[in-house]
């Protein structure tokens, strides 16, 4: 039984199902061959993308790649900082140009020794006339170490220099010492010759070691330019060429305006290093440093030669380089020049006059209210100089400085009232005195009786101010009670001379423009005060950002003084590639039967009676706001504010129909308010009517 049971198991174990596998097989099969066929389409598909791109690097884009292999082969660099663009006025004649300066300058080849810098020191010393008066002494020991250093060690004694042995001196207070013990004696051995030869050496050493040094550059006469290049071989590292440098066809005429570059020997100017390295310059590239010339430096600023450093160490030109874009300012520079003459003439008048001690200065802006282009913008400061006087230019602070404007404003606080419904087109108030219990009585300057509100600006009355303030700030005024008012009412009244311009930065480019002072106090009386101009600051450019706005109909546009871009070519201003179209910041919120109230008031302020009567002549039918402003100075300098003075402001334009044109006049502390006499400088209004009239006289 056993062995049956055996082998009946092992005849079904052995029986295979092989039709089953062959199934399986043919299957595995197919599956196989059809991975090859998809394997053999991707590489076929591999091989033609391989094929193409070898085709376009070697055929279609051959000369390319050629080219890019050899430029990443050369060692290019690149030459001196190129000339900068030309500045023109805005009917393009010409402000700002470069001439050609010849140059010497030396830079420092590695395989020259000191012994060699001495030699040659003393051969250009014989070839160029070299004014060292700035040799100092120290300057001049070194030098006569640098050609006695043995005797130099004598002046060190054996134990000095056993401390230096013992690192109790270093080698800097051992080089101290015999600086210190060079003898005078030892110095007056040294002639005219030597002096020359110890500038040019110190000349030759001092910054960078690796940096372009210039040994002269002014004054240089053709003999000694000529020998300077023809003894290059010789005088290793001392090169010559041309440089270039800024010319200004009219003088000073807005010359701080314009700008400052830095020189070939300074370079990147170190505040702003950072600044221009990460744009891509090196540190000996000349730049603009300030205003016009800083502000648009991308426009102004050349492309430079490139060169390719050959292996037997000489140069060949690959590129040329170009002089940078040139700028159109919107100024007239003619009228600029009479504005600042008209200043000078002016403030020399004004000094003249009583009570006008502290007076030192003024502002104007002319410009174009319908674009925000600046015509003509000048400050002009005055210092007494023993029995005379000094003319000194003060023109950045229109974007800076600030004053306390006055009545001038008085325009925005209308619309103020307005807006917030507590003051009616036409509606009569009576000019009275308001009293706030334990603060002095504040008026108008005059009582006007009963005004409206074109003639509360006609007049400048502060009380109809006053009491459109109590009523933003939801006062409850009674003469000579405690008045409470609504804090928000200053953010009320911010806000709508914001829309104007006033206390906000009006986007002039020019760079460092000031915001003025905004007052933290918000007691009722500085409330009062706010809304007739007499609590905040703001700069003259923000007041010509204002009086162009109400000009305008209501559009705040930003200051200007670019106008357009011309790429640099021979044959002049031909080809524009970029013109500044008028930036709108804002429209005031408000009616247009608001704005047109306060416009109708400040036609009245120019007309007979009015405050700004004689500030525009009558004839180009003029419309503007005067303001005179009480403020605090330190009167000796001290530290200590203690002079209360009056400063005078004008804003307007003209014609009052269809305005072209918007005139700023500032004069700060024309006199002080506790003066000997009540006499008071009109200063402010002459230089109005002169510049007004000369506007005028030039564009007919």
């Amino acid at each position: 039984m056993k062995k049956l049971f055996k082998k009946s198991r092992r005849k079904k174990s052995i029986k295979i199902n092989y039709s089953y596998y062959s199934k399986k097989y043919r299957n595995i099969k197919e599956i196989i061959e059809k991975r090859y066929s998809i394997l053999i389409g991707i590489i076929i598909f591999l091989n033609f993308i391989l094929i193409t791109n070898l085709f376009v690097i070697q055929v279609v884009r051959n000369e390319h790649y050629i080219n890019r292999v050899k430029l990443l082969n050369q060692n290019i660099v690149l030459g001196p900082s190129a000339p900068r663009g030309r500045i023109y006025d805005r009917h393009h004649r010409l402000i700002v140009d470069n001439k050609p300066v010849k140059v010497i300058y030396y830079k420092k080849l590695s395989d020259v020794t000191r012994q060699e810098e001495l030699e040659m020191a003393y051969k250009v010393a014989e070839i160029l006339d070299v004014d060292y008066s700035n040799l100092s002494k120290r300057n001049l020991k070194e030098f006569w170490l640098r050609n006695n250093p043995e005797k130099g060690k004598e002046k060190i004694t054996d134990e000095e220099w056993k401390k230096l042995e013992e690192r109790k001196l270093t080698l800097d207070d051992i080089e101290e010492l015999k600086l210190e013990r060079i003898t005078d004696e030892e110095l007056n051995e040294y002639g005219e010759l030597d002096k020359e030869a110890a500038y040019i050496y110190y000349l030759m050493n001092r910054g960078y070691y690796y940096s372009e040094k210039i040994i002269k550059k002014d004054n240089i006469t053709d003999e000694e330019y000529a020998k300077i290049s023809e003894n290059i071989d010789k005088l290793r590292g001392f090169n010559t060429r041309l440089d270039w440098e800024r010319v200004y066809p009219y003088g000073d005429t807005f010359r701080t305006i314009l700008g400052k570059v830095s020189t070939s020997e300074s370079g990147l100017p170190y505040e702003l290093k950072d600044y221009y390295l990460a744009k891509g310059y090196s540190l000996d590239d000349r730049v603009g440093i300030s205003y016009l010339e800083y502000q648009y430096e991308d426009y102004l600023k050349g492309e430079k030669n490139q060169y390719e450093l050959l292996s037997d160490g000489s140069y060949k030109l690959i590129k040329e380089g170009k002089r940078g874009n040139d700028i159109v300012l919107t100024i007239d520079i003619e009228l600029q020049r009479e504005v600042e003459k008209i200043l000078e003439e002016e403030l020399i008048a004004a000094k003249k006059e009583p009570n006008t001690e502290y007076y030192n200065r003024s502002f104007v802006i002319v410009s174009d209210p319908k674009t925000g282009e600046i015509l003509a913008m000048a400050a002009k400061q005055i210092v007494q100089d023993g029995d005379d006087y000094k003319i000194y230019d003060y023109t950045p602070g229109i974007i800076s400085s600030t004053v306390v404007m006055g009545s001038v404003v008085k325009g925005a606080s209308n619309i103020v009232g307005f807006n917030q419904g507590v003051l009616e087109p036409g509606e009569i108030r009576d000019d009275f005195c308001i009293k706030i219990a334990a603060t002095p009585q504040k008026c108008s300057w005059r009582y006007l009786g009963r005004i409206d509100d074109i003639a509360a600006l006609k007049y400048s009355s502060n009380s109809y101010q006053f009491q459109t303030a109590i009523k933003v700030g939801k006062g409850n005024y009674q003469y000579n009670q405690p008045l409470a008012i609504d804090p928000q009412a200053f953010e009320i009244y911010r806000n709508t001379f914001a829309e104007f311009g006033l206390g906000v930065k009006t986007k002039i480019d020019l760079p460092n423009e000031g915001l003025g002072y905004q007052g933290i106090s918000t007691l009722p009386g500085h409330l009062l005060d706010f809304s007739i101009g007499q609590y905040d600051t703001y700069t003259p450019i923000q007041l010509a950002q204002y009086i162009n706005t109400i000009a305008n109909g209501g559009y705040r546009i930003a200051p200007s003084l670019l106008k357009s871009v011309y790429e640099s070519t021979k044959d002049g201003l031909t080809n524009i590639i970029y013109n500044k179209e008028p930036e709108v910041l804002n429209k005031i919120s408000t009616k247009e039967e608001y704005l047109k109230r306060v416009q109708e008031g400040f036609r009245q302020v120019l007309l007979s009676g009015g405050t700004g009567f004689g500030y525009m002549p009558l004839e180009v039918k003029p419309a503007g706001k005067t303001g005179t402003s009480e403020s605090f100075i330190d009167s000796d300098l001290d530290g200590v504010v203690d002079l209360e003075t009056y400063s005078n402001t004008f804003a307007g334009y003209a014609p009052y129909d269809d305005p072209k044109v918007t005139f700023v006049i500032i004069s700060p502390d024309v006199a002080p308010v506790y003066a000997k006499s009540s006499y008071r400088t009109n200063v402010n209004q002459r230089i109005s009517y002169k510049v007004s009239k000369k506007f005028f006289e030039i564009y007919k």
